[in-house]
């Protein structure tokens, strides 16, 4: 297993190799933030963004999704894996943002957490990107760089490797952390391919090693 020292080490190597990772998703404010990050559940960025282009010309606030019928919701996000559900979550968000929160969404992780459709991955990511409260949101790329590397476990929960890495990491160092192991899961160390032949952390990386040497046979 990775220890404390070598993780301070791969903090280090994620700086520099990606100074400037930040959120992919593209948004104005926390409301729209949460519904891109809503519509990002099993889906690429690069999709989500294609499809919000057109969606938040068109959605302002909540009352405006609440405006049309479920089936029009559904079409206008229809290239989105889960679309009826996500259309439904929406409306069903929007809702509970009026009726509690004055249609604004609420800067609380836990309180967040309420709406539907938000879990604590979501949440986090608003917290931190829309709010600026420290938060680690771990998505499969996080959640992969971590087991690769041997921070946790490969049958550790989601849980387990978001509560380890806030553990090691400053919590000053959270949200940037996030972007930057988030930009080396997505663009260096992927799911299939991934560049273990030029990766500085191959030393550390149990996956990395089995990787490489399974190739040089």
């Amino acid at each position: 297993m990775l220890t404390k020292k070598q993780w301070e080490f791969c903090l280090e190597q994620f700086g520099e190799m990606f100074p400037d990772a930040h959120c992919e998703l593209v948004h104005d404010n926390p409301f729209e933030l949460t519904i891109a990050t809503l519509l990002s559940a099993q889906c690429t960025d690069v999709l989500v963004n294609r499809v919000t282009a057109e969606l938040f010309k068109k959605y302002k606030t909540p009352e405006d999704y609440l405006a049309v019928d479920v089936e029009e919701l559904q079409t206008d996000i229809r290239s989105i894996g889960l679309f009826r559900n996500k259309a439904k979550n929406i409306q069903a968000l929007s809702q509970m943002l009026i009726d509690n929160f004055d249609g604004e969404v609420p800067a609380n992780r836990d309180v967040m957490m309420t709406l539907p459709g938000v879990g604590r991955k979501t949440a986090n990511v608003v917290v931190s990107n829309a709010f600026g409260i420290p938060a680690i949101a771990i998505d499969t790329h996080l959640e992969r760089v971590a087991k690769r590397l041997g921070m946790n476990r490969w049958k550790d929960s989601v849980l387990a490797v978001e509560e380890k890495i806030m553990r090691w990491t400053p919590m000053e160092k959270w949200t940037d952390t996030h972007h930057q192991i988030i930009f080396f899961g997505r663009y260096h160390c992927k799911a299939q391919n991934p560049g273990c032949n030029v990766c500085p952390l191959l030393p550390l990386c149990r996956e990395g090693k089995k990787r490489m040497k399974a190739n040089a046979k």
